[in-house]
């Protein structure tokens, strides 16, 4: 028996990756299967009770409220600028900067993409810059490959920092500003990297596949300015997470990206002196173009000042409330304001050896998704929105958050159960972590990222895959000598890495770009950026760690 209980420790994931890879389903049906199958385990096999399970289900269940709110007020934020008009006049906005082709990928793919991401996130870049770029003349394939290849590098930090959110919900690190602060540097800095180099493989890729001399000559003319791109995420990205806060350092850094190239752009500086373009579309390979009619974006007489400041009050109010300094912080995320529920059941886990209450707490005044929501009501009163519209954002936000939701009930209820450790016993990630302990260290820090990867494909959420395996890769690191921090963060980054090939995000923007069918193809071809990204994610901390660097917490 000892030797199958690795097994049946991990089945639970297994059964939800089976069930979302081979059978197509949807997340939420199977994170409930897999939830009910790992209660059946843990019961019968690692010896924790009903009432343990019930209050670590429980436990689950109600944290995974902080995420719930932060989508929330994402997608409703979203919505209500689309309603307003406010999404058409920012796309106005970037019509007229420079007409090469290689300048607005880096323009909009790449900055404009990682603000959506930071802002928003949960697949939406793809579906508000795709169609732009289309509509400034790019083929639909090139639109959905370099708008997929680019929702990656802001990600980590995007939606509010939610995928590390996340992870130090799952670890029980959300007060440790020590972890927190090491956790954000250290998943940001393979990012920041990664920044000075995807903007040019990007364009290399659209420059070979979507040209008709199939050369990565136009894209290596356009190095500079390419490279340039990425240092102005690159930079802030770091610095906001080192000093700041990583909840807005892909907000910050790509509002900073957005501003600088686009004033570079007008300026010509590091601009390519031959313009170039894709060309007559006559001239198109076939299966460039689209597969099913989409409709065009509605127009909108807004001026592009007013469309963006909501999301100019965004980032101001996670300013304001982020600061220690000004005192709003320790109002808003103090005890007074939260939710909480202590010693849930009479509940204990024993994880560190000592019997520890089963605790949750919601500190709502001071969760991001709040703000999002205030924002959102404000900007109803700003764009001037008719009943109509209101309702339409409304209601469509419940619709997309739905799903999400409840995968994300039962997708954090299970890895509670697999996390506790009932008195004298050991935890199913324990278990798994014990098995995983046996491969060299080198070659699980090759693994780690792809592991983030693999969630983030089946799951179509970084924030699921930080769900599914954060507790797994922490104990991992600790049985195989790594430092934590390091393998959460190549965990983190991995998860990141992932929504090129997502099958939901391959779906969401190929659906909205028009090239329904081509997911196979879009998938197989951004395989190659996501390969790239994932061992030079692995080098990285292969070198840092072989230099001795070892941070603590």
């Amino acid at each position: 028996m000892p030797v199958l209980l690795p097994i049946l420790a991990f089945l639970p994931i297994l059964v939800t990756l089976v069930l979302m890879m081979v059978f197509k389903w949807p997340a939420r049906w199977c994170l409930l299967i897999s939830w009910v199958l790992a209660g059946i385990f843990a019961f019968f096999f690692f010896d924790i009770n009903f009432i343990e399970i019930l209050a670590t289900s429980t436990k689950g269940m109600l944290s995974s409220f902080d995420v719930i709110i932060i989508i929330v007020g994402a997608l409703f934020l979203m919505n209500t600028l689309k309603g307003s008009g406010a999404t058409a006049a920012i796309n106005r906005g970037f019509k007229n900067i420079c007409p090469d082709k290689r300048v607005q990928a880096c323009i909009i793919g790449f900055a404009f993409c990682s603000f959506i991401e930071a802002a928003a996130g949960f697949g939406t870049p793809a579906a508000l810059a795709g169609p732009l770029l289309v509509s400034l003349g790019f083929p639909p394939m090139a639109a959905a490959m370099i708008t997929l290849i680019f929702d990656s590098t802001a990600v980590s930090t995007g939606a509010v920092g939610t995928p590390i959110t996340q992870a130090l919900t799952m670890l029980g690190l959300t007060g440790n500003a020590g972890f927190t602060s090491q956790f954000a540097l250290w998943t940001a800095l393979p990012h920041a990297i990664m920044s000075l180099l995807l903007p040019l493989i990007v364009l290399m890729m659209t420059t070979k596949f979507f040209s008709n001399d199939k050369s990565f000559k136009p894209a290596l003319k356009a190095a500079p300015f390419a490279i340039f791109t990425g240092l102005t995420f690159a930079v802030p990205l770091v610095l906001v997470s080192l000093f700041l806060s990583y909840e807005f350092a892909s907000l910050l850094a790509s509002l900073i990206s957005i501003l600088l190239t686009v004033i570079a752009a007008k300026k010509g500086f590091l601009v390519p002196k031959e313009t170039w373009t894709f060309g007559n579309p006559d001239s198109w390979d076939k299966d460039w173009l689209t597969t099913s009619q989409v409709s065009a974006p509605a127009e909108s007489t807004m001026s592009v000042l007013k469309a963006w400041i909501p999301y100019v009050l965004v980032a101001l109010i996670l300013v304001l409330t982020r600061i220690p300094a000004l005192g709003i912080k320790g109002v808003l995320n103090g005890n007074e304001l939260a939710l909480s529920w202590n010693g849930i059941f009479g509940v204990k886990d024993f994880t560190t050896g000592t019997g520890t209450e089963l605790s949750w707490s919601l500190k709502w005044a001071y969760l991001p998704g709040t703000f999002f929501i205030l924002v959102a009501v404000i900007t109803f009163f700003i764009h001037k929105m008719k009943k109509e519209k209101i309702k339409d954002a409304v209601v469509d936000t419940g619709k997309q958050v739905w799903g999400a939701a409840v995968a994300l009930l039962f997708g954090i209820a299970l890895v509670e159960i697999m996390k506790f450790t009932p008195e004298g016993g050991v935890s199913m990630m324990t278990t798994i972590a014990n098995a995983l302990s046996n491969v060299p260290w080198w070659l699980y820090i090759v693994i780690c990222p792809f592991i983030g990867v693999l969630g983030a494909f089946v799951s179509g959420s970084a924030t699921v895959s930080m769900t599914l395996f954060t507790n797994l890769q922490f104990g991992t690191a600790s049985k195989l000598g790594l430092n934590p921090i390091f393998v959460i963060s190549m965990q983190c980054v991995g998860a990141a890495i992932g929504n090129m090939v997502c099958i939901n995000n391959a779906v969401a923007a190929s659906a909205t770009i028009g090239v329904t069918g081509r997911e196979g193809k879009l998938i197989k071809i951004n395989a190659i950026p996501m390969i790239i990204y994932s061992l030079v994610t692995a080098l990285f901390f292969m070198i840092i760690i072989l230099c001795g660097v070892n941070p603590t917490y």
